[in-house]
């Protein structure tokens, strides 16, 4: 019976894993969407969302019924509290994706992002999906280094949310209403899914560790 728990246990860390792969995948449709004003690919995007919903509806499922059944403690109770914790944090990533896409299909036919802006919007694309994709590595492998160095790479991120809200504030190159209010939008979907990513890593370290990031003195 204990194999068949740890089975269990074993499996929401799996699912969790396919979470992010769905939400990797999102985030990288929805990108080219906005970029290439893609109304077939925003609205697939829009759709996928719904088996995102449904994985992270049976992980917690699962994980509600082995806390009732198996009443877990130590750090088999922190795997489970953390999977509910993570389970929402990627939810949250798969609805900031579609919120992308959904930004795609609103100005289609037009692009919604002006051209100059267009390279610093696909590298924090290709943020986003590196994040998601170290953020599933360290779900799978339970490394605390790997799982703090997420933190660091948040940096770029947040860097170019700043420089993306300095191109929007200089007079001389004048985006209008409608492009300013879409690109600080999808700026700070980015930037969200990139907090989210980190949160992911810390539930980590704390699943392994049973302390939070900050708390830790010595190098892992």
């Amino acid at each position: 019976m204990r194999d068949a728990y740890h089975e269990e246990l074993a499996a929401l860390t799996e699912a969790l894993v396919e979470m992010t792969r769905l939400v990797g995948s999102a985030i990288s449709r929805a990108s080219t969407a906005l970029l290439d004003a893609d109304l077939a690919l925003a609205e697939s995007v829009i759709h996928a969302d719904d088996a995102v919903d449904a994985l992270r509806d049976d992980i917690d499922r699962r994980a509600m019924d082995l806390l009732a059944r198996q009443q877990p403690v130590a750090s088999d109770l922190r795997t489970i509290v953390t999977t509910l914790k993570m389970s929402a944090d990627l939810e949250r990533m798969g609805d900031l994706a579609r919120h992308v896409a959904r930004a795609a299909r609103r100005r289609f036919p037009d692009p919604a992002v002006p051209a100059p802006l267009r390279a610093t919007i696909v590298e924090m694309g290709q943020v986003a999906e590196r994040l998601v994709a170290k953020a599933g590595g360290v779900i799978a492998s339970h490394d605390v280094a790997a799982a703090l160095a997420i933190e660091r790479d948040d940096d770029a991120m947040d860097r170019l949310h700043r420089e993306l809200f300095a191109a929007l504030l200089d007079v001389s190159e004048p985006y209008g209403i409608e492009a300013a209010i879409d690109v600080t939008l999808v700026s700070r979907y980015y930037e969200r899914f990139a907090d989210h990513a980190v949160a992911v890593s810390r539930r980590v370290v704390f699943l392994v560790t049973g302390q939070q990031p900050q708390e830790l003195t010595e190098p892992v």
